[in-house]
């Protein structure tokens, strides 16, 4: 049995996926393939311009194209300098509403935001999904307001979208009363995350936080279009097996890492959980070892500050007691 759950971990580290850890939103190279020129005669389903702009209704949904569109607008969400031809929506709500901008299934790598009555940007987002689609949350419109959707590309990027416009549901999740929590310190503009980030920190000797539950919570978030990324070490316990279920209010990962090693860390496995989405994780290990387990938002923010929570609910594990530093946790894999 023992010969099992070693091969299944080192095969495992072997085929380690490389995956962005980090806090700060990734660099991405500039498309390389030039938009076609502007066709007048292209179906439109949406305005080539503000002037022009297609109302529609909300909730609502639509497949088109930015292709044969004219290039008039961007937006720096974190990226700027683009190119790309956006087609554009209006929207003008009779009562306040928040909603959901979703770009999820596009074929391209997308841009996506909103502009109110005097062409004040309220809501921007490029990269919220793995594969550079787009998604805004939680936009608030007023009623009574007319609002332009410009649906973009990063930098020359352009092709066919998937829209869907849909009220925003708030997720709440409540911390049980004697669970184990994180202690971060709120995030604030202009703050790097220090807290438990590991290796996503510039600082080696930055601390991976050692939990054991059997209930832990935790607050994560984003800021100035970083993202806060918790780094843990957990303990098998007797059963050489731990399982963990989770849930946040955000759409977030879970990752079990390895090998522990900041130059050659990457993704084992990895599970997404919520909004009000739970998602579980078992992992194998030695009993008395400990593996490393990460924590965060699957998006980058849209430069605002906002944190949320998320449930961990951990089982065959053992109760960690202090602190380790990344050093420290070092020498136990030597």
């Amino acid at each position: 049995m023992k010969f099992v759950i070693l091969f299944t971990i080192l095969l495992a580290a072997a085929t380690a996926m490389a995956i962005n850890l980090d806090s700060a939103a990734p660099s991405k190279p500039s498309n390389q393939v030039t938009p076609p020129p502007v066709d007048p005669e292209v179906l439109r389903q949406g305005g080539d311009t503000i002037a022009d702009a297609v109302p529609i209704p909300i909730p609502y949904e639509i497949v088109g194209s930015t292709t044969g569109y004219s290039n008039d607008y961007d937006e720096v969400c974190p990226y700027d300098g683009s190119v790309a031809p956006d087609v554009v929506y209006s929207l003008a709500p009779a009562a306040d509403v928040a909603v959901n901008i979703d770009l999820a299934g596009s074929a391209y790598d997308t841009k996506v935001y909103v502009y109110d009555a005097d062409l004040n940007l309220v809501a921007c987002n490029d990269d919220f999904y793995s594969d550079y689609t787009s998604k805004l949350e939680n936009v608030l419109l007023v009623g009574g307001m007319q609002y332009s959707l410009v649906i973009d590309g990063y930098g020359e990027a352009f092709g066919d979208y998937n829209l869907v416009i849909e009220g925003f549901e708030p997720c709440i999740l409540e911390c049980p009363i004697g669970a184990e929590l994180e202690g971060e310190p709120p995030l604030v503009e202009g703050n790097h995350d220090v807290y438990n980030s590991g290796c996503s920190n510039e600082n080696p000797e930055d601390f991976i936080q050692p939990i054991a539950g059997p209930i832990f919570c935790g607050v994560s978030g984003y800021f100035d279009y970083s993202r806060d990324t918790d780094w843990f070490i957990l303990t098998f316990g007797d059963s050489g097996v731990l399982s963990i279920a989770g849930n946040a209010e955000e759409s977030t990962y879970m990752f079990e890492l390895g090998p522990p090693d900041c130059n050659t860390v990457g993704v084992i496995q990895n599970v997404i959980i919520g909004p009000c989405s739970p998602g579980q994780m078992t992992l194998y290990g030695e009993p008395g070892s400990t593996v490393w387990f990460w924590v965060g938002p699957t998006a980058y923010g849209d430069g605002e500050v906002y944190e949320y929570d998320y449930i961990l609910e951990i089982e065959g594990g053992v109760t960690a007691t202090e602190s380790h530093s990344l050093t420290e946790i070092k020498s136990l894999f030597r």
